[in-house]
């Protein structure tokens, strides 16, 4: 996939651009059912596939601290890759920007520079100044100037609308299992390790890696679930706490991970973690031997769903 960051780095029209416009958040399975469509298209006009997309959020922009996010610009690169999208454009979003008239939009961007000739958008979909670039805007902007406008209408997933405002819901909840329905894949947090206490292999007897987050993340109910480690391009069990640790009375939000059968250092590293079951709420222990106590029962449970979870994808293959 190629990616363009500036609209600038695009020199020349795209042979029969086939394109669609969204902040794609999260890359949930409406989006990828969205892109599937525009490869197709693409794919029998012999055309190119483009996906334009914006960082920041526009929301972030707009309304700070109005939204957090489901997937950060790289790994939404990365999920929309991943969907066989032949371009990306990534374009910078400022106040300046959200400015822009949308007949300039359609004129300058869509039509002299990428060079649209289909264009594909959510039902709900709407940009430019004031959000006037709606679907009505776009159909008739299309029948004057040449470029067809399809719209792919919502999408549902066992009854439930398929939304990235559902999957905040969601994921604020601890609803890993549902969340994971309306994905395609689970939810996933992703950071460098950290140097933290030092407790959890002397003291408690449970080793962690420590996680930087930042409250502004989407980050799920604070609690323990069972996790997926991701380092290296290798892939091991776990479980994780989310919160505030109680037991020691912090005041620092942490996401320590307890890795199975590995020891490797990873101080200053890069981890992906998948969370794939909420196992309780974090509560604050009289004493660092319940504490662990309580661990060593997270780790049996985690186990059992981490088996059951590896079967059911044996089965499914």
């Amino acid at each position: 996939m190629k990616i363009y960051r500036k609209l600038d780095e695009i020199k020349e029209p795209f042979p029969n651009a086939c394109v669609t416009i969204g902040n794609f958040d999260g890359v949930h399975l409406g989006h990828q059912r969205l892109f599937d469509v525009v490869e197709q298209r693409a794919y029998h006009s012999r055309g190119t596939s483009i996906a334009i997309t914006f960082n920041p959020h526009p929301l972030q922009v707009l309304r700070p601290g109005g939204i957090k996010l489901i997937s950060n610009c790289e790994q939404k690169i990365e999920l929309i890759a991943m969907s066989g999208i032949d371009v990306l454009i990534i374009i910078p979003f400022s106040k300046e920007f959200a400015a822009t008239p949308a007949t300039r939009f359609v004129d300058e961007i869509l039509i002299q520079r990428i060079g649209v000739q289909q264009l594909f958008v959510g039902y709900d979909y709407a940009f430019g100044k004031g959000r006037t670039g709606d679907i009505s805007f776009l159909r008739q902007q299309g029948e004057e100037k040449g470029f067809s406008v399809t719209v792919i209408e919502a999408y549902y997933e066992d009854g439930v609308l398929v939304s990235s405002t559902k999957v905040r819901e969601l994921v604020t909840a601890g609803k890993m299992v549902e969340t994971k329905e309306l994905l395609g894949r689970y939810y996933q947090i992703r950071g460098e390790v950290q140097r933290g206490k030092q407790r959890g292999g002397k003291e408690i007897g449970f080793p962690t890696a420590n996680l930087h987050v930042d409250e502004e993340d989407l980050l799920p109910k604070y609690g323990v679930y069972v996790c997926q480690v991701i380092y290296d391009g290798k892939s091991y069990g776990g479980v994780i706490n989310i919160g505030f640790n109680p037991t020691f009375s912090e005041n620092k939000l942490i996401a320590e991970a307890h890795i199975f059968n590995f020891s490797q250092d990873i101080y200053g590293k890069p981890i992906k973690v998948n969370l794939l079951h909420f196992m309780r709420d974090e509560r604050k222990f009289s004493s660092i031997e319940e504490l662990s106590a309580q661990i060593a029962r997270d780790v049996v449970q985690a186990k059992e769903v981490l088996g059951r979870t590896t079967r059911q994808i044996d089965r499914s293959r």
